[in-house]
């Protein structure tokens, strides 16, 4: 016999979806099953117009005699709960996304000015901020290993990269503290390329991951540039080229134009011959992208 009203139904269904996308998308361990058992019972109570604790405990919604709903408009409710799944599902999915890139992007800054001020040599400033990506990175690790959000979920890699990411940073302790800031340096670079992979293989498109890859290109360029050899700028040039367009389908505001202008000024210079030119074009290159990169990378 059943005991709930047809309002009481609706609003079982609508809640059952609900929490089954958010245990799906926002939730881990414990708190996942239970939103998923508690949705589904709502759905199944939703769908029988019975709820066994209403039976438990003598109450009832439904009212004898009222007219229940029509076919037309229970199909129109189910349509609007299928509705909810998919939009529900593509918002999830979204915002879960952009809060793990956020959550990354916070965690980046103190990284990339420690990996910045090794390279510089500036032990102070190199202490300060490898200190707040210790800090920084242990919350981020805590947050990402009890919990993955869907986009990175079915990547077995992913717990293993934040692992190795954590020994990195610990195995660098000692020389950044004390040791050789250039050895610091070089640990601190084989962070990015993990986290590059796993933004890779997940999918994801953003403007730091592009800055990332055209940054290694740039490097190749760099090198030639300032040993004034003109043909092998020509040579690196396209793939270089082809990097910073990734970059520019991301933004291309003023700040990134202004990279492509030094990088096709050191293309120019080196098709003119102008060897003694190479090296100061090639560091307004390497000024511009560092520019940017620090504050949006």
């Amino acid at each position: 016999m059943r005991n709930i009203d047809t309002l009481d139904r609706i609003i079982r269904l609508f809640s059952g979806v609900a929490l089954i996308e958010v245990g799906f998308f926002w939730l881990a361990g414990g708190w996942q099953i239970a939103a998923a058992i508690a949705g589904a019972l709502g759905l199944l109570s939703a769908a029988l117009g019975f709820c066994p604790l209403y039976r438990l405990f003598g109450l009832h919604t439904a009212q004898a005699g009222r007219r229940p709903l029509g076919r037309w408009a229970s199909a129109a409710i189910t349509l609007l709960a299928i509705a909810l799944l998919v939009v529900g599902g593509y918002a999830s999915d979204f915002l879960t996304r952009k809060r793990f890139v956020e959550d990354f992007t916070t965690m980046n800054a103190p990284y990339k000015q420690a990996l910045f001020f090794t390279g510089q040599s500036d032990r102070a400033q190199a202490v300060d901020y490898y200190d707040q990506l210790v800090t920084a990175y242990a919350g981020f690790q805590a947050s990402y290993t009890s919990y993955q959000p869907y986009p990175v979920r079915g990547d077995a890699q992913f717990a293993a990269d934040l692992a190795a990411v954590a020994g990195t940073i610990a195995d660098a302790a000692a020389n950044v503290h004390s040791g050789d800031l250039a050895a610091a340096h070089k640990q601190l670079e084989t962070i990015r390329p993990l986290f590059q992979d796993i933004f890779k293989r997940n999918g994801f498109s953003m403007l730091s991951l592009s800055l990332v890859d055209f940054h290694d290109a740039m490097e190749q360029i760099l090198d030639p540039a300032t040993a004034k050899n003109p043909e092998q700028v020509l040579a690196i040039y396209p793939q270089v080229s082809a990097k910073l367009a990734a970059v520019e389908a991301e933004a291309n505001d003023a700040e990134i134009q202004a990279i492509r202008a030094n990088l096709d000024a050191l293309r120019s210079l080196a098709e003119r011959g102008a060897t003694n030119a190479l090296p100061e074009q090639a560091s307004k290159l390497k000024s511009s992208f560092v520019k940017v990169y620090l504050v949006r990378g």
